[in-house]
């Protein structure tokens, strides 16, 4: 007869591993590109580490509100590090995220990090949230208490490490999303193919994150207005592309094109529409039977103000989930 072993306590904050629920980037055709073959209409599921790096202005801080808002809109928790201190409540709006119902918290350092994660553990039972923004930012205890700083420059990728190393399973074990930004570097490598960036802070974070996204720009969203007499041109928000650059969650190496508006947040509807009419080869806008014109302005008012969000966004999941199907190739278990 088994000898029966009890199982451990559970302890505070952790979860149990029952149910598997997704957080919404705010881009269907992200959330498709990340995990849309592991569970209907993917997203970013709890328990890993996520790194968005890419240049300036690729829209890295909107997809982290964007995470958060999603995060707290499901009953989780947030903890927003912001070395930077530019996060305000305005533009925290943009994206429902409540400033006033999440720890917020200007860390200097790497460990304060790490030291402030360790103690915040919420007992709710949901998907909560660490958000950094960015992890370039975060300085080391060396640097702040030494004029002279860190000479060998490595100071910060060892903290890095040590911290990773200690919170790695708890971020697993208490179903956190832990979502950070980086910046990129150019560096001196040598030949005509090596890589010429990478993303500060080490090697530990590639080698912890379940999820690194690379962010391009791709182009820009503008408006044409007349004003007395004259065609005045202004830009509104950004086209990037991004990559699922490595994953743990689903098959790496596929790409979503995210619109951004800078008033509004990531515009889902926008490509969406987009996705359909390009993945159809239509002349105009369609959803199901219905002709929305050629006008894409014009096709995004109808979905908002008929409430066609909703099906919209089930009509790309379905033309997406097709265009895999034809991707299939079904083989042979291997013989081990």
């Amino acid at each position: 007869m088994k000898e029966r072993v009890n199982a451990p306590k559970k302890k505070k904050g952790e979860y149990d591993g029952n149910t598997e629920v997704m957080i919404s980037t705010g881009s269907t055709l992200l959330d498709l590109a990340i995990s849309g073959g592991r569970v209907r209409g993917g997203g970013i599921p709890g328990g890993i580490m996520l790194e968005i790096f890419g240049p300036e202005s690729t829209g890295k801080t909107v997809l982290l509100c964007e995470i958060a808002g999603a995060i707290q809109r499901q009953g989780g928790d947030i903890m927003f590090h912001d070395p930077e201190a530019r996060l305000n409540q305005q533009f925290a709006q943009i994206f429902d995220l409540s400033t006033e119902d999440m720890t917020y918290t200007t860390p200097n350092t790497v460990t304060e990090v790490f030291s402030q994660l360790e103690k915040w553990i919420p007992d709710n039972g949901k998907i909560n949230g660490v958000i950094t923004d960015s992890l370039a930012a975060l300085s080391t205890n060396m640097e702040m208490d030494n004029e002279e700083g860190d000479k060998m420059g490595g100071r910060r990728a060892k903290e890095f490490s040590e911290g990773f190393r200690k919170t790695a399973r708890l971020i697993k074990s208490t179903n956190l999303i832990m979502a950070c930004s980086n910046q990129i570097r150019e560096t001196m490598a040598a030949g005509a193919f090596a890589q010429k960036y990478d993303s500060p802070g080490g090697r530990a974070i590639k080698f912890y994150s379940s999820l690194r996204l690379r962010t391009k720009k791709i182009g820009s969203l503008s408006r044409s207005r007349t004003i007395k007499g004259k065609v005045h041109k202004q830009i509104y928000g950004i086209v990037i592309e991004i990559d699922v650059f490595k994953s743990s969650v689903w098959n790496p190496n596929r790409t979503a094109r995210v619109a951004i508006d800078f008033e509004y947040g990531v515009d889902d509807i926008r490509e969406n529409l987009n996705y359909l009419k390009e993945m159809t080869g239509t002349s105009t806008f369609k959803l199901g039977d219905r002709d929305l014109g050629k006008n894409r302005d014009d096709a995004i008012t109808t979905v908002e103000n008929e409430g066609l969000e909703a099906e919209l966004r089930e009509a790309v999941i379905n033309m997406w989930e097709e265009v895999e199907k034809k991707f299939k190739v079904e083989r042979k278990k291997k013989k081990r």
